[in-house]
């Protein structure tokens, strides 16, 4: 009997059909820089399930830490299943993209119970192999959904070259980004977790060309009030969510700012008070 995706992603995206999906997954990618914050998985992972986002996005060899937890009121998993280099200070002589198992790319994930697997299309000057690799990566795995009923989120990255400041640079040009977000969904995104422009008030131009829910990244660490006034921003946008990791997990008290980004998503909480969300800690 045929699964419709949406039946994985109705654990991912809650009544709202918004989602806050935080991500751990950047040991996998060979970043000394990324791994700040989480020299210790476990306690990470506590922290966030405790908080309660919709969804912890992991790699194989992290998604015990959530799934083991019992029972059943815990965030959902949405699985990464490739790895490349692009995001190391120094570009390589050989830039590649490659799907963790290229025999079976989606038998983790399944094994594991997750909601949504994600997926680079990497746009990079000078690199037009990492971006055919990339629609490779995508081409192949869009299948394996397909039989298996599981939601395809696709990240499109466009990005600067190292030189600009050194490491991986988002490159906020609109005629760059929704182009390839369109090529996104061509190429058969159920969702999209989509890059920053810098303008935000053409984000509704990404939010149209997807025709898919849109989750915004996050990318490097700042301020804390500018993410949340960007955040707030974009999602009067049309955007369905956020994808935010550093933002998140290298801050003191994740717990607090998990807890407001949910309701900046959920409950539509202006900036001050997600702000004060933050400030006054529970416990």
């Amino acid at each position: 009997m045929y699964v419709s995706p949406k039946v994985r992603l109705n654990r991912m995206f809650n009544e709202s059909g918004r989602c806050l999906d935080v991500a751990i997954d950047h040991g996998v990618f060979n970043e000394y820089s990324f791994l700040d914050g989480l020299e210790n998985v476990e306690n990470v992972v506590g922290q966030l399930v405790k908080a309660g986002p919709d969804a912890i996005q992991t790699n194989y060899g992290q998604s015990d830490i959530l799934q083991r937890i019992p029972g059943k009121n815990k965030p959902a998993l949405v699985m990464r299943v490739d790895v490349g280099n692009p995001y190391n200070a120094e570009t390589h002589n050989v830039m590649f993209s490659a799907l963790q198992n290229e025999n079976e790319p989606l038998l983790e994930a399944i094994r594991m119970d997750a909601s949504c697997v994600v997926c680079n299309l990497l746009l990079l000057p000078g690199e037009p192999d990492l971006h055919r690799l990339s629609i490779k990566n995508i081409s192949r795995i869009r299948s394996e959904c397909d039989k298996y009923g599981m939601p395809l989120m696709i990240e499109p990255l466009v990005m600067k070259v190292n030189s600009s400041r050194g490491g991986y640079q988002v490159d906020g040009t609109k005629e760059l980004i929704v182009p390839l977000v369109r090529q996104a969904r061509e190429l058969g995104a159920d969702v999209i977790k989509a890059d920053p422009t810098e303008h935000v008030e053409d984000y509704h131009e990404v939010v149209e060309a997807a025709r898919c829910p849109v989750l915004v990244r996050g990318g490097g660490k700042e301020d804390l009030k500018q993410i949340f006034q960007k955040s707030y921003d974009f999602l009067q946008q049309g955007t369905k969510g956020l994808v935010y990791g550093r933002n998140i997990y290298q801050h003191p008290n994740p717990t607090q700012i998990v807890k407001a980004f949910m309701a900046m998503i959920h409950q539509n909480a202006t900036v001050e008070e997600a702000m004060n969300i933050y400030v006054n800690d529970d416990k």
